[in-house]
């Protein structure tokens, strides 16, 4: 059942009837959360400003907005200077760009350095949609997540990602915030918790666990739900911080469930699925099965058509559950 503690939405699963809202949506409205709060906080975007919703702080605070242009690598080295000087800099594009395109300059001027630079990666994932291979980010989660300093977080919807924004403005560390282009829904409140670094249990189980983060997690959710028909309980985790992982509550689920099924919209090599692997190795290894890109290109389509089609619709993540049990048995 799902966990009370959680404070999730009334209607989580019914589709027809829960909100739809981009998670970049929700940094638009952290970003103006953030700039109320301290004026050192400073916007920088690279000619994609309201694709990224950047415009909603552009628009109340212009002295503190720089357009940089389609300069990725130039945006990255300006914000490490104002960090370097007090600042609180967030920098916005497409995350096929930032991080794609400036992940040298990200690695070596801003976490070598280690100046409180926030990366927001927008348009991530394959439910990009159309706009095809070229810019849908596959790799970002790993590419961050291997940067020593560097903070990755994973909002499951648009609410939490205004949170994940506002409350990386203040962690004094250089960060990631992973963030997608297409409506999904929006099945967390404002009184559901959320810490950087901790992770939530959306749902109680004991067959297996199922390990998320981003808007799949909501395909996880009904999923577990549908599984009890078949006599199968799932625990499900918002894994919303991929760096620094959870660990303890990522073991205690599997020493209870003895089962785990990451899901993610990012390449399986790389991603949660492979952080939550290394915790388990270490620690208390058990049968996992992966949901998310399986060393292949996106493709142009419908948001919900290239979520089936890559296996990671609701029906993918149900078989992997079962399969992960049938190897624990």
């Amino acid at each position: 059942m799902l966990n009370s503690n959680a404070k999730l939405v009334e209607n989580i699963l019914d589709k027809s009837k829960i909100e739809m809202a981009a998670t970049r949506e929700g940094y638009g409205k952290g970003l103006v959360q953030a700039g109320e709060k301290d004026d050192k906080v400073v916007v920088l975007c690279a000619d994609l400003t309201e694709s990224t919703h950047s415009h909603w702080f552009a628009e109340k605070f212009p002295g503190r907005f720089i357009q940089v242009g389609v300069a990725e690598q130039n945006m990255a080295l300006v914000a490490s200077g104002m960090a370097n000087y007090g600042k609180i800099p967030f920098i916005a594009s497409y995350a096929t760009f930032s991080p794609g395109r400036n992940n040298e300059q990200i690695r070596t001027n801003i976490c070598i350095n280690n100046v409180p630079v926030k990366i927001a990666g927008s348009h991530a994932g394959i439910s990009v949609g159309p706009d095809g291979a070229t810019h849908q980010a596959l790799e970002d989660i790993a590419l961050m997540r291997v940067i020593p300093r560097m903070v990755v977080v994973v909002p499951c919807d648009a609410i939490e990602a205004q949170k994940a924004i506002f409350a990386a403005a203040f962690n004094g560390q250089p960060t990631y915030i992973r963030l997608g282009r297409a409506k999904s829904p929006v099945f967390t409140t404002q009184d559901t918790p959320f810490e950087i670094g901790r992770a939530e249990i959306y749902r109680d189980g004991k067959d297996a666990v199922i390990v998320g983060c981003g808007m799949l997690l909501h395909n996880a959710l009904i999923a577990a739900e549908e599984l009890v028909g078949e006599g199968i309980e799932c625990m499900v985790i918002n894994s919303h911080t991929v760096k620094p992982i959870d660990e303890k509550t990522i073991i205690e689920a599997a020493q209870k469930t003895g089962a785990v099924v990451s899901v993610e919209e990012h390449q399986i090599a790389g991603g949660l699925g492979s952080a939550v692997a290394e915790v388990l190795s270490r620690n208390y290894p058990v049968p996992q099965e992966y949901i998310g890109v399986h060393d292949r290109f996106g493709e142009s389509g419908k948001p919900e058509e290239l979520v089936e089609a890559f296996g990671m619709g609701v029906g993918s993540i149900k078989e992997a559950v079962k399969k992960v049990i049938a190897r624990k048995k």
